[in-house]
């Protein structure tokens, strides 16, 4: 093989059960899965490219994963669980400032029919106008109030 080899990774019988268990259980999220897949093949030796072919994954996702769970394996499973090591790192940037009362509120207010308005449904424009009018928020623009909306509906069915 050419190019630099990946650092070998070897796990615990307490780690590679786990794993185990968390690839093959039905309620694991598909990308949660397929990380543990990523190690327990690289626990088999395999390098980075063969388990980039076999898993249809990028050579570089593969290293990725690879290098964060090596980084990670000095910490006892005690203190970081295995699906703590399989989880996204927390985004960057600023947390957001509309609680989740306030978008229980902007449902509430998106599923009333509109009163003083002359429309027939509600747009983007005219829920952020409105819960900004009835102080539900101080400022919102009408496409994110759209995707809370969106967001707020589709986690509901």
């Amino acid at each position: 093989m050419r190019g630099p080899k990946p650092d070998p990774l070897s796990l615990t019988e307490v780690e590679r059960n786990e794993l185990e268990r968390v690839v093959r259980r039905h309620s694991t999220a598909q990308q949660m899965a397929l990380r543990g897949r990523i190690i327990l093949e690289a626990n088999a030796g395999k390098n980075n490219s063969q388990m980039a072919r076999e898993l249809g994954l990028s050579v570089e996702t593969v290293r990725a994963w690879r290098t964060r769970w090596l980084a990670l394996q000095p910490v006892a499973l005690a203190d970081l669980s295995v699906q703590d090591r399989l989880s996204d790192v927390p985004r960057p940037g600023r947390k957001s400032q509309i609680t989740a009362a306030q978008i229980c509120q902007l449902i509430a207010m998106a599923c009333e029919q509109p009163k003083e308005r002359p429309i027939s449904q509600w747009t983007g424009r005219e829920i952020a106008d409105e819960a900004m009018a009835r102080g539900i928020v101080q400022q919102i623009s009408p496409r994110h109030a759209a995707r809370l909306l969106k967001k707020g509906i589709s986690s509901r069915t």
